[in-house]
C-alpha cells in the first residue's frame, strides 16, 4: 500500500503538469519533458492472488471502465495456428477443455494457473516441442507440453485427478 501511496503522488504530478500545460516538470527532483499526448492507465485484476486494492486517492485520478472476458478457445486457436499445429481449432478446444477442468477440479493452489495466461505459455511451450519433435504428432506434442509445464507443480491429491483429465482428452 506504501507503494501505491507514492505512485499516487507520481501520477498526481504528472496530471498536475498535464494540466497546466507545460512542456517541463520536476519528476522526483528531475527536469524532464512532457509529452502532452501521453496517458496513464492501471489494469486490475479483482481478486487475483497477491494483488492489493488501489487506495481511494488513486482510483479517484481515473476513470474506471469495464472489459471483456477474452475468448480463450480463439486465443489458442489462432497460437496453436501460429505455432504451426495443422488442426489448431481442435487442439484449441481440447486444450482449453483441459484448463477449463484443471480450474474446476484440482485444488486451489497459489502456484497453479490456469487460467489465460498459463494456457498461453503451455501453447508457446508446445510450439517450441512442435519444432523439437517434428514427427510427432500435434495432439501428442500438445500432451507432452501439458504434462511437462504441471506435473512437476500439482499436489500428489491433485496428479491423478491431472492425469485423469489429460487421458480424457
Amino acid at each position: 500500500i506504501e507503494v501505491l501511496s507514492v505512485v499516487a503522488q507520481q501520477i498526481l504530478s504528472i496530471l498536475s503538469a498535464l494540466a497546466q500545460g507545460l512542456k517541463k516538470f520536476a519528476f522526483e527532483g528531475t527536469l524532464i519533458n512532457l509529452v502532452p499526448t501521453c496517458g496513464i492507465f492501471i489494469t486490475m485484476n479483482p481478486g487475483y492472488a497477491g494483488r492489493t486494492e488501489l487506495p481511494d486517492n488513486l482510483k479517484s485520478m481515473f476513470r474506471p471502465i469495464s472489459m471483456m472476458i477474452p475468448d480463450s478457445v480463439i486465443i489458442a486457436d489462432i497460437t496453436l495456428f501460429g505455432e504451426g499445429f495443422r488442426d489448431a481449432r481442435t487442439l484449441a478446444k481440447k486444450v482449453y477443455t483441459l484448463f477449463s477442468l484443471a480450474r474446476q477440479q484440482l485444488s486451489k493452489q497459489d502456484h497453479y494457473d490456469f487460467g489465460l495466461r498459463g494456457m498461453v505459455a503451455l501453447l508457446r511451450y508446445a510450439g517450441r516441442k512442435r519444432r523439437q519433435h517434428a514427427n510427432l504428432p500435434d495432439e501428442e506434442v500438445v500432451l507432452l507440453a501439458m504434462r511437462d509445464m504441471n506435473l512437476a507443480k500439482l499436489t500428489s491429491d491433485d496428479l491423478p485427478l491431472f492425469n485423469g483429465i489429460t487421458s480424457d482428452l
